[in-house]
This record gives C-alpha cells, sequence and structure tokens, in this order.
C-alpha cells in the first residue's frame, strides 16, 4: 500500500514541481535584469526548495522499492549549488531535473503505445442470446457454446467461431499492425481482441473470457511491461559505478583546485540518464514495436534474448504449413462406414487442441455430422487421444499408437502412401484410417529468407510426423536439417542438442511442442491458432498465424539492442567528458546543467528510435 502511494505521488509531482521551477526561474531573472540582485538570488533559491524536496521523496521512494536512489547526484548538485551561494544554477538543475521527469514519462509513454493500446481494448460486456431474447451481460458470464451478438464496432469479447449462415469483417489492427479488414464467414475462427467493422454478426463462444487469446495477451503485456532485462541490470550495477565515479572525480576536483564552484559544475554535469533511462526506453520501444507488428514478446529479457538467436529449430504442422490440413478421403475396415468413422474420431476429438483434431471436426461438421460428448478421456501429447464416445471405445491418432490397442494391419497398406493419415480404433478393432493434406505456406520460402536476413545461421525442421513427410518438406525449402517422427522428449533432445550451434528459438503451435518451447533459449507460438499451454511456454507469441512477423520482430530486437548501446556509449562519455572539462573550469554551473540537459535529450531521443 505504501509503495503504490508513493508511486501515485511520485507520478504527478513532476508536473508541478517543473511548473515551479520554470516560474521562479523566470521571475528570478526579471528581478536580476531589474538590477534587484538580492531579491532574483532569494526567488531561484527558495524556487529550488520544492524540488529538492520533492527529489528526496523520490529518493526515498526509489529505496522502498528496492531500487538505488541514483537521483542523489542531482541531489548533491541542487544542495550544494544552494550552500555555495550559487541559487541561479540551482534553479536551472531544479527546472532541468523536473523537466526531465517530464521527458521521461513521455518517452516511456511513447515506447509502450502500442502495448498499451492493447489493453485498453478489454471489452466488459457482449450481447447474449437467450430464450427470452437478447441479454446484455458481463464477459465473465459467457461459456463456451454461448450465441453472442457481435454489433459494429464493438471488440470480440472472447475466441469464437461464426454461427451457420453468419459472416462479418474484422479490424485486427490492434493486433496484428495490418491495416486492411479481414472478412469472415459461417465457421472461421475469429480471435478476441479484433473489432467488428461490418453488419452484426452471431458468435458461438468457444473459450471462456479469462481463457481467450486476448486475455491471455492482456497478461503477457503486463508481464511484459514489469519485467527487466539483463541489459537494465547491467545498466542498474554499472549507473552505481558512474555514481562512484561522478563522486571521485568531484572529490578529487576539490583537492587540486580547492575550488567549491568546480565541485559544483562537476555534480551539476553529469547525468546517469544514459543508463538508467535510454535502456529501459530503447527495449520498451522495442517490445512497443514488435507488438505494433503482431508479435508479442514478453519482456525485456526476452527481446535481448531474440537479438541473440542463431539456431531457428521450426515444427512442421501449423508452422511451416497452415495447420488446417483437409480430409481428402477416409479408409474403412470391415463393418465401418466413413461417416461413422469420422463422426467417432472427430467425437472424441473435441477433447484435444491440437490442430489435426480442429481439422476433423470441421470435415464432420461440413458432412453435417452430429457430434457427440466424449468422456473418460485420456491424451498423450503429439501422439493420439482414447476416451468413450456413446458408450463406445475410441482411439485416434498415429498408427504407432493406434497400433498398441489393436491390430492396426487393416491399415498399414493405406498409411504406407499417405503424408498425414489418423488412425481410429473402436472397442479394440480397426475400423479406418483419415487421411489429410496440410500444404506448405506460399510464403514459408520467403520467410525463411527472412530470418536468415535477420541473423538466424541454421534452420531445422523437428516434426512428429513421419520422416518422409517431414524430409519432402525440408528438401522444398532448403532447411540445414530435417527430424520426423519425434516426440515431445524428442523436441526437447534436439533443443539441446542444437544450442551447440548457438542460442536456440524453438517455433511451434500445439500441445506437443510446449516442452521443447520452454526448453529454448526463446519459444515462439503460432498464438492465433496455438492452444494455451504453448502459449504459456513460449516468450514470444504470433497473434498471426504467420511467420513473417517474426523475422520482423528479430530485426527490431536487434535494432534495438544497438540503440540502446549506442545511447550508453555516447551518453557516458559525453558525460564524463563534461565533468572533466568541468574540473578544469571550461563549464560552469549553469552552462552545465544545461548541457546536462542536453545529453539527456539526446540519449532518450536516441532511444526512442527503436519505434522507427
Amino acid at each position: 500500500m505504501t509503495s503504490r502511494l508513493l508511486s501515485l505521488v511520485t507520478d504527478h509531482i513532476s508536473r508541478w514541481l517543473a511548473l515551479i521551477a520554470a516560474i521562479g526561474l523566470a521571475l528570478g531573472l526579471f528581478f536580476w535584469w531589474r538590477g534587484e540582485e538580492t531579491l532574483a538570488a532569494n526567488v531561484h533559491f527558495y524556487a529550488t526548495l520544492p524540488v529538492l524536496a520533492g527529489l528526496f521523496w523520490q529518493i526515498i521512494a526509489s529505496l522502498i522499492r528496492g531500487d538505488v536512489g541514483l537521483d542523489i547526484v542531482a541531489a548533491l548538485s541542487m544542495s550544494a549549488a544552494l550552500g555555495f551561494g550559487e541559487p541561479l544554477a540551482g534553479n536551472v538543475v531544479a527546472m532541468m531535473y523536473a523537466g526531465g521527469q517530464l521527458l521521461e514519462d513521455f518517452a516511456q509513454g511513447r515506447a509502450r503505445r502500442e502495448m498499451t493500446a492493447l489493453m485498453g481494448r478489454v471489452a466488459r460486456t457482449s450481447m447474449l442470446h437467450r430464450d427470452d431474447g437478447l441479454k446484455e451481460v458481463p464477459i465473465t458470464e459467457i461459456r463456451p457454446g454461448d450465441r453472442l451478438l457481435i454489433r459494429q464496432g464493438e471488440v470480440l469479447p472472447v475466441d469464437g467461431v461464426l454461427a451457420e449462415g453468419a459472416s462479418g469483417l474484422l479490424d485486427l489492427s490492434a493486433l496484428t499492425g495490418e491495416s486492411v479488414p479481414v472478412a469472415v464467414k459461417a465457421h472461421d475462427e475469429a480471435m478476441s481482441g479484433s473489432a467488428s467493422i461490418g453488419p452484426a454478426f452471431d458468435l458461438l463462444a468457444t473459450r471462456p473470457a479469462a481463457e481467450s487469446t486476448y486475455a491471455g495477451i492482456v497478461r503477457l503485456v503486463a508481464a511484459a511491461q514489469s519485467s527487466k532485462a539483463p541489459m537494465v541490470r547491467m545498466a542498474d550495477r554499472f549507473a552505481i559505478w558512474f555514481l562512484a565515479l561522478t563522486l571521485v572525480l568531484a572529490g578529487l576536483t576539490y583537492l587540486l583546485t580547492g575550488d567549491a564552484v568546480r565541485v559544483l559544475s562537476v555534480l551539476v554535469v553529469a547525468t546517469p540518464c544514459p543508463l538508467i533511462l535510454a535502456v529501459p526506453v530503447a527495449l520498451v520501444a522495442g517490445l512497443s514495436r514488435a507488438a505494433g507488428m503482431g508479435t508479442l514478446v514478453k519482456g525485456g529479457p526476452v527481446l535481448e534474448a531474440l537479438s541473440r538467436i542463431r539456431v531457428a529449430i521450426l515444427d512442421k504442422t501449423g508452422t511451416l504449413t497452415h495447420g488446417t490440413a483437409d480430409v481428402t478421403a477416409i479408409v474403412t475396415a470391415n463393418g465401418f462406414s466413413e461417416e461413422a468413422v469420422l463422426r467417432l474420431a472427430a467425437s472424441l476429438d473435441q477433447a484435444s487442441g491440437h490442430v489435426v483434431a480442429a481439422a476433423l471436426i470441421r470435415a464432420a461438421e461440413k458432412r453435417g455430422l452430429p457430434l457427440s460428448r466424449p468422456s473418460a478421456i485420456r491424451e498423450q501429447a503429439g501422439s493420439g487421444i482414447e476416451g468413450e464416445v456413446d458408450g463406445q471405445k475410441v482411439a485416434a491418432g498415429g498408427l504407432d499408437f493406434v497400433a498398441g490397442l489393436c491390430d492396426p494391419a487393416p491399415l498399414q497398406a493405406a498409411a504406407r502412401d499417405a503424408s498425414m493419415a489418423v488412425a481410429v480404433a473402436v472397442d479394440g478393432r480397426a475400423a479406418g484410417l483419415i487421411l489429410l493434406e496440410d500444404q506448405v505456406r506460399a510464403d514459408a520460402g520467403a520467410v525463411l529468407a527472412d530470418l536468415r536476413a535477420a541473423g538466424i545461421r541454421r534452420i531445422v525442421l523437428a516434426s512428429g510426423d513421419r520422416s518422409d513427410v517431414a524430409e519432402a518438406v525440408g528438401q522444398s525449402l532448403g532447411l540445414d536439417r530435417v527430424l520426423g517422427g519425434l516426440t515431445p522428449s524428442g523436441k526437447v533432445e534436439v533443443v539441446k542438442a542444437e544450442q551447440a550451434h548457438g542460442p536456440v528459438m524453438m517455433v511451434g503451435d500445439g500441445v506437443n511442442d510446449a516442452p521443447a518451447l520452454a526448453a529454448a533459449d526463446v519459444g515462439v507460438a503460432m498464438g492465433a491458432r496455438g492452444t494455451a499451454s504453448s502459449s504459456e511456454a513460449a516468450g514470444v507469441v504470433l497473434l498471426v498465424d504467420q511467420l513473417k512477423p517474426l523475422a520482423k520482430a528479430m530485426q527490431v530486437a536487434r535494432r534495438s539492442r544497438v540503440i540502446a548501446l549506442q545511447s550508453v556509449v555516447a551518453g557516458l562519455s559525453l558525460s564524463i567528458l563534461a565533468m572533466i572539462a568541468a574540473g578544469f573550469g571550461y563549464l560552469k554551473p549553469v552552462e552545465g546543467a544545461l548541457l546536462q540537459e542536453a545529453i539527456d535529450v539526446a540519449v532518450i531521443l536516441n532511444a526512442l528510435r527503436a519505434l522507427r
């Protein structure tokens, strides 16, 4: 409670202190111009005191939060100016300090603009269809299966699919940065956080509000804004050394010259701003820029790690391919029809979050097959799922998975020629094989070239699909290594092995990818269609089912890190040179204060270049 109160006070005090300091400076200069020097000195003295008091308050607030109060340099310079009879210099430092606080607030707000825009789009209520008509309800009351009316101009409160016969036009710009509206039709997925800019339509909720894509994004944004990158922690440590260096230079100046005014000039010109502000501003600007491109990076540490990635490991389904395979044929065993095999498999797969499961459900709905509620579900991530449907024991998954439950002989011949297949067993008997095709994304080759241009030296395909299927995709895209038939633990081993070549980024979208995402230096989840577990395990979430924003985010990460280092090196070099010049008497206190502010402004403006 005390920390929140201190933050509230310090957030609003800067503008008043800047106004007091500015008015005092102007009024004092007016009296000085009229020849009333004593009155001018008094005005400058008393205009400095409120800023100095506010500065001590901020130092205390920083210490309570556990941060070292590096504004102590400004406090020393103001105190020394008043003590050494230089109230004009003290007033100038006070105005520059308070004005610098306003500039810092502006820079941080500007850097967070896209991320703040994301958090500001959370819907609070929605129109729910009920037996007695429409009723506006809080989004916390929405449950999967509820039918919602999405009116023109409204933000979608939950994830869902468009109802039968519905169509709409969605604005995804706040999520992806894409300004072109997207047309959607019946059965198409619609992501929470997008806005309807066309006629009203009905949406069938697929997740509660708390589990929706956009709710997860908001949580991730909040975590990203509060995280502290290694570069920032390093800057904090260097800022303490800078404070020590400032005190040493001030002490040496006094020992060698005995001139208190020169000591004051050294203190006035010292500014740790390149360290304590430039680095976080540049990194937050990078986070914001990436968010505007449709890539949510979970904080400065991940952004910094992303800038160093040299190896990319990609899953196939839903990453290099669309992940929306269509059913092309159904091979059945004796006693089963195509409709029965598809209906049972799709009913069971309602309990799975895998993209192939979604394809089976979609195919069953297109054929008008009624789906039953599954029970006694047991899923082996990346391999298959089993349970009960209408009193029958049903299993669906890879041929090896189903082979442990029945004799797979009736399905083996068809499986050998299939690029993608789901084997189905019913009550311990092989029932059928559902054949699917998932096309490689048209832009996959160009995106991989962009990744290499962004600094990736090695690209590996790690897939749970059959080795021959994975190999065909890998050869068509010119990948450095292709591995198929991997279990979730197998993908983790691939990540560990590839780390010998440099920092590794793992990209995936399914439950089976979550362990590998967590094991990689940076995990990237295809968030728009990916599962909740993969999004939680990943450090980067792509808000659209495309890899192109990832290449852009890597370029943003590298540029943000370079800009942060530029700001630190240039800013500290200028500050140290200015302190040396002040020690030799080449800078007066007022001149030093003006130069110090000029360095701060230059450093902040340079850090904000990361937004471009």
